[in-house]
């Protein structure tokens, strides 16, 4: 195995074109974050974005995305943002990950949201958690058949629609906006999520410039499937909720929902995911991941889960030793929070109070 380590922008078409074809070969890489579209996007942004190109015998067999940061220490493309990180690869391909990892320059690689499927890195797992989806295979109506025996609040949304309907106008919604008017309703729904995050007392990603720069730019990205996707939920006139998402391989993560704050008895995210659901069924999606992390409104709309993983490839090098020292107890404690529903719900009552201490103006933000 050979390794070239080049900038996204770097590749070439036929590297691209192998990159795309690999990932439509394997059902565990149809997620949109691990498209080369998406990697050079972030590159665009995040200028120590790097991939590892892999030959063998001449032959491209892989693509390794990854962020190179100090100690050479190696985290996912859009570290933080990412919700599929892996490697892409020839079907039958097997490599040594240590060795991958070394030929990148790299002392570790540390990674979040490892899809399934990846072999090279089963030694190197370290935690799994369940990511809940809405899978469309069957249609739209089978879904929601099940949704609505299983959750009162699905089966309670017509009614909700309605009163809204009454008081704010007719339900309007867009699957995908690219009209002139996208890139304002991408701010607003942005502000939203923003909102949410001081609210909640968590890290505000879009006080970061470079995520929202992303996002925008991710908005007009249209290469073959893989394009931004902004939907869009109306009441009237009115924007009432929104999410900005990634769409290849009938694929939908669902990236960052929002809603109105003044909307918020009418059950806007959920309202929102289902119409999401109806359209892109329609539309040739076979499966919306809601990423991992509990939330009432995952149980009441998933209709079954995958697995992403979470662990670190470390070579015997002091850089891999200091990272491992600098990340590992946050890690630790995170994942106590996480199995514990009663730490979770300390935690998050906890950062709840720090966000209405910090901005009491949010105080009726919004939720997704």
């Amino acid at each position: 195995m050979n390794v070239d380590v080049v900038r996204p922008a770097e590749l070439g078409e036929a590297e691209l074109g192998r990159w795309r074809a690999f990932q439509a070969a394997t059902p565990s890489l149809h997620n949109p974050f691990l498209s080369p579209e998406f990697t050079r996007a972030v590159g665009r942004f995040r200028p120590h974005t790097r991939v590892g190109v892999l030959t063998d015998g001449g032959d491209v067999v892989g693509f390794f995305p990854f962020e190179r940061a100090a100690l050479g220490r190696g985290l996912p493309v859009a570290p933080g943002l990412s919700d599929g990180q892996g490697l892409v690869h020839a079907q039958g391909s097997e490599w040594d990950a240590r060795e991958m990892v070394r030929a990148c320059g790299l002392s570790v690689w540390e990674f979040d949201h490892l899809v399934a499927g990846q072999r090279i890195f089963d030694a190197y797992r370290t935690a799994r958690a369940p990511s809940p989806v809405i899978d469309l295979r069957d249609g739209f109506e089978v879904y929601h058949r099940a949704a609505r025996a299983r959750s009162s609040r699905v089966r309670d949304l017509p009614r909700r629609a309605r009163r809204l309907e009454r008081e704010h106008g007719p339900l309007r919604f867009v699957l995908e906006a690219t009209d002139d008017a996208a890139g304002s309703a991408l701010d607003t729904v942005l502000d939203w999520k923003s909102a949410q995050y001081q609210r909640t007392g968590r890290s505000d990603r879009f006080a970061r410039p470079w995520i929202r720069g992303l996002v925008h730019d991710l908005l007009a990205e249209r290469t073959g499937a893989f394009r931004g996707c902004l939907s869009l939920l109306y009441a009237g006139d009115a924007l009432v909720a929104g999410h900005f998402g990634l769409r290849d391989h009938g694929v939908v993560p669902t990236w960052f929902p929002a809603y109105a704050p003044s909307m918020g008895r009418y059950s806007p995210g959920l309202l929102l995911h289902l119409a999401m659901a109806r359209a892109a069924a329609a539309d040739g999606v076979d499966l919306i991941d809601m990423g991992r992390g509990d939330k009432t409104y995952k149980d009441e709309l998933k209709s079954g889960e995958t697995t992403v993983a979470e662990g670190r490839v470390a070579r015997l090098v002091p850089g891999a030793a200091l990272a491992w020292a600098r990340t590992a107890p946050v890690r630790s404690a995170r994942r106590a929070v996480d199995r514990s529903p009663r730490l979770y719900g300390v935690a998050d009552r906890v950062l709840r109070a720090s966000g209405r201490w910090r901005r009491p103006d949010l105080v009726k933000g919004v939720s997704a």
